[in-house]
């Protein structure tokens, strides 16, 4: 592609932002009142009460393993 042909795929470009911002001008939105209400949040419990058998599946599908901890790497796929 030459300087030509960018120049005018920009000039082109230009002008239909500029429509389009003109076109957007005209439009009259209705302005919507949010509710500040926070919410979606879940109950904190004491963590103490874990599923072991789901542990245990879990340490014996992992492919390694150091203590108490699956070792694991980021980003590796």
């Amino acid at each position: 592609m030459d300087d030509k042909e960018r120049e005018k795929i920009g000039k082109q470009a230009r002008e239909l932002l500029e429509k389009f911002g003109k076109a957007l001008e005209s439009v009259k939105l209705k302005e919507k009142k949010q509710e500040k209400k926070v919410g979606g949040f879940r109950e904190e419990g004491s963590g103490n009460d874990g599923d072991r058998e789901f542990r245990r599946i879990m340490f014996e599908n992992a492919p390694a393993k150091e203590g108490d901890n699956i070792i694991a790497e980021k980003k590796s796929w």
